[in-house]
């Protein structure tokens, strides 16, 4: 995270972050220079200009199959994914099953492969193929429970957490699987076991790791140098929990960001998802400028050179929580380019480089995304990766740009811009409803001549009005 620093520009107006004259490269730093403001983590160089993207295999293809999935390769390679997220492979409990085929979060065994998706040694050869064309591969990991049939309930019983009457359950509603008991050591090392066989046998480069906030804590402090020793790895939580970056993650989920892309959004008028019973979630009034304060926040809370992964959508969202259309409307792509240009890693799920305006299936088959012919939003995410790639100011961690503010009479508006060396992005957003002029309260970017409008490759002034949705991204020439 990068710290934001405020200076008042007069009584009542907003406040603007200014960005510190020199940058101290994390690679530049011995460990003599970290204090405990930072994490522990040794992040892979690779991380810090990567972009993710979440595969839903079952949904992928027309089989769901390894075998059809790596016809895409290649194409994700010219998207320019950098990371490739697995959700679980495992096979799934029967016990309990929901739906069809049950949830991918019901393992039945972790050292097995499911065979809707084919065979591990065509597995294997897939995470070979992808090391080939460069990208990384990383697993979708269930720590927390397992399904009901796993071969620990009856072999291990002493593993796994009871209920006041002595019975496993399930957190939640999560009625196909039962808890485990973290304060078991020999579970504990089966489970790290169980992680590093993927990594010695299969050859994946990290994981993310489904409810980690409900894992204790220590055992991935435990279990990450454990890990590191097999190879380098890049660990993901699924959580928003600052002490499991301090050790254990490289990058959590920023899901208050998430929220307040929804919030604006929803003050916008722009919120039309309805749940099952046809309600509407209700919102607090959000506008583009309640960034600045989440900001802060997370800068306060995290330790320093922390990631967090910046979102639009995801399976969870699509699946239960609406499309990112239905979300966040014509305001979508401006949150897609904030996601992509605030700090942090961001994250492409399975066709929403499509533009695809459908939730996707859980428990049961579903028709795939459309892959070719490649439409605008295909163009789009390439060029954002691009953006992500050619940018130092964008990378991840203490290595990017401090976010440099510029407030404006409108709250909807967002414009910033970050700098590394004699590079700059600068980046202006309306998440508004309404058409607004682009007039500032305090220091204004300053155009030297020298930037171009990323999209459009043409040398432009910046803008002085800004339409509902619209957004612009300028880079050095």
């Amino acid at each position: 995270m990068r710290k934001l620093f405020f200076i008042a520009l007069a009584a009542g107006l907003a406040a603007f972050a200014v960005v510190s004259c020199t940058q101290k490269k994390k690679s530049e730093a011995s460990q003599a220079d970290r204090d405990s403001t930072f994490t522990n983590v040794r992040h892979p160089e690779w991380s810090r200009n990567a972009v993710i993207y979440e595969v839903n295999l079952r949904q992928y293809t027309d089989s769901g199959t390894v075998k059809q999935f790596d016809r895409q390769l290649q194409r994700l390679k010219e998207l320019g994914v950098d990371i490739l997220w697995f959700m679980p492979v495992h096979p799934i409990s029967q016990e309990g099953k929901k739906g069809d085929l049950g949830s991918y979060y019901a393992v039945q065994d972790y050292k097995a492969f499911n065979p809707e998706f084919g065979t591990i040694d065509e597995f294997k050869e897939l995470v070979r193929k992808a090391h080939s064309l460069g990208m990384k591969v990383i697993l979708d990991w269930v720590p927390n429970h397992t399904g009901r049939d796993n071969r620990w309930v009856t072999e291990h019983p002493d593993w796994y957490a009871k209920d006041s009457l002595g019975n496993m359950y399930g957190p939640y509603d999560w009625t196909d699987v039962y808890k485990l008991d973290y304060n078991n050591k020999e579970m504990r090392a089966a489970m790290t076991d169980a992680l590093k066989f993927w990594l010695t046998d299969v050859d994946v480069d990290g994981f993310r790791c489904d409810v980690a906030g409900e894992v204790p804590t220590d055992f991935w402090d435990e279990v990450r140098p454990q890990l590191d020793s097999v190879k380098e790895v890049f660990m993901l939580a699924e959580a928003s929990k600052p002490e499991l970056q301090v050790n254990g993650f490289d990058m959590g989920y920023n899901w208050p960001m998430k929220d307040l892309f929804s919030e604006i959004a929803a003050t916008s008028g722009q919120y039309t998802f309805k749940d099952a019973e046809g309600n509407m979630k209700s919102f607090p009034v959000k506008r583009a400028v309640a960034i600045d304060s989440l900001l802060a926040a997370q800068d306060a809370q995290y330790p320093r050179d922390t990631y967090l992964m910046n979102m639009i959508t995801n399976h969870d969202l699509n699946s239960w929580e609406g499309t990112e259309q239905e979300r966040l409307g014509n305001l979508a792509d401006a949150f897609a380019v904030l996601s992509y240009t605030l700090p942090g890693m961001p994250l492409i799920y399975t066709g929403q480089e499509t533009g695809m305006n459908r939730a996707l299936e859980f428990f049961k088959k579903d028709v795939p995304p459309t892959w070719e012919p490649r439409n605008r939003y295909f163009e789009f995410y390439r060029k954002l990766n691009h953006l992500k790639h050619t940018q130092p100011a964008l990378q991840a961690g203490i290595d990017g740009g401090e976010v440099v503010r510029y407030p404006a009479e409108s709250d909807d508006l967002y414009i910033f811009s970050r700098s590394v060396d004699n590079t700059t992005v600068y980046v202006f957003t309306n998440l508004g409803s309404a058409s607004a002029d682009v007039k500032y309260t305090g220091a204004a970017p300053e155009n030297d001549k020298t930037t171009v409008n990323f999209f459009t490759g043409e040398t432009e002034e910046f803008p002085v009005t800004l339409q509902p949705g619209e957004y612009k991204v300028y880079v050095n020439r």
